[in-house]
């Protein structure tokens, strides 16, 4: 069963903004799902409508093949949601603030205690389980609320901008545990934020939005074929010889198009043939920000 269907989904807010237009994807269980885009591109509108949250004005979406604006205490009970401000109550303690929401979860006190304590571990919070959330970092703050949305053990995670606010090393924290969710416990998480770097170091899958509209979907490669001719060769030498297809990006440095890697050592043997000294070769291939300023220039052109 996939953990998300979504077909034609649009919403028009009362003051005539469309902030989500004929929205159309899917996610399956285990997938991290990048969803991108700068704010106002329709991200935590699409998460509302997935959970409840709001009404569509047109189209359908699924949540385990449960309807959210007719279940949506179901899609609740499946669902764990984090976003970029962690929401749980300052004058409770990490551990009493897991067992209230455990509670509400309907768990009773024995489980929820233990899985307190799991989570709290996993999250590296044990030393911090008796302190008040006041007290708390935004580091801290943060893997609490993932705990938080865990602690009912949900078949799929909406996170919006789960590390906002993160030094780097809680950000790879947070990752490590989002790739570990999808991979051991076949957790869906649909993954909202407008940080492109930080996605394509954890997403598996990706769908890019521009004010409301999908413009595409697919893993990186997938992305990089559909968007790109090609790949840009840089060599570092010591000269180039004339007649051969590089442009000298200055410090020794050269580039060239090529459409794949298997014309790599072809020129690199005329390199080497004609008594160049080669110090440097990489490829670079585009990256998830070269993908989604190329796509969101072919929409202006288009009008």
């Amino acid at each position: 069963m996939q953990a998300i269907t979504i077909q034609n989904l649009s919403k028009t807010y009362e003051t005539g903004k469309e902030a989500v237009k004929n929205l159309s994807l899917s996610l399956e269980a285990g997938e991290v799902f990048g969803f991108l885009g700068p704010n106002g591109a329709g991200k935590t509108t699409t998460v509302k409508l997935l959970t409840g949250i709001l009404t569509p004005t047109s189209g359908t979406c699924r949540v385990f093949d449960l309807d959210p604006q007719t279940e949506a205490n179901r899609v609740h009970a499946v669902s764990g949601i984090v976003t970029e401000h962690a929401q749980m109550y300052d004058h409770l303690t990490a551990m009493e603030n897991l067992m209230f929401y455990a509670s509400t979860f309907g768990i009773n006190r024995s489980e929820a205690k233990k899985r307190s304590e799991t989570l709290l571990a996993e999250f590296e919070l044990t030393d911090a389980k008796d302190q008040k959330l006041a007290s708390f970092s935004t580091g801290m703050r943060q893997r609490l609320s993932l705990a938080r949305a865990l602690i009912h053990r949900p078949s799929i995670l909406f996170l919006d901008e789960p590390t906002s606010g993160l030094d780097p090393e809680n950000a790879q924290r947070v990752h490590q545990m989002i790739r570990k969710l999808a991979s051991e416990e076949h957790i869906a998480v649909f993954l909202c934020t407008h940080q492109l770097r930080y996605a394509q170091e954890v997403c598996t899958r990706y769908g890019l939005m521009d004010e409301g509209t999908l413009l595409v979907t697919g893993t990186l490669e997938e992305l990089r074929t559909s968007t790109f001719s090609g790949q840009t060769l840089s060599i570092r030498a010591d000269r180039l010889p004339a007649g051969l297809p590089f442009v000298s990006c200055g410090d020794s440095f050269y580039t060239t198009s090529i459409r794949s890697e298997q014309e790599i050592p072809d020129l690199i043997r005329t390199l080497v043939a004609q008594g160049v000294n080669l110090y440097e070769v990489s490829v670079k291939k585009p990256s998830l920000e070269d993908i989604y300023f190329a796509l969101t220039a072919k929409q202006t052109e288009g009008f």
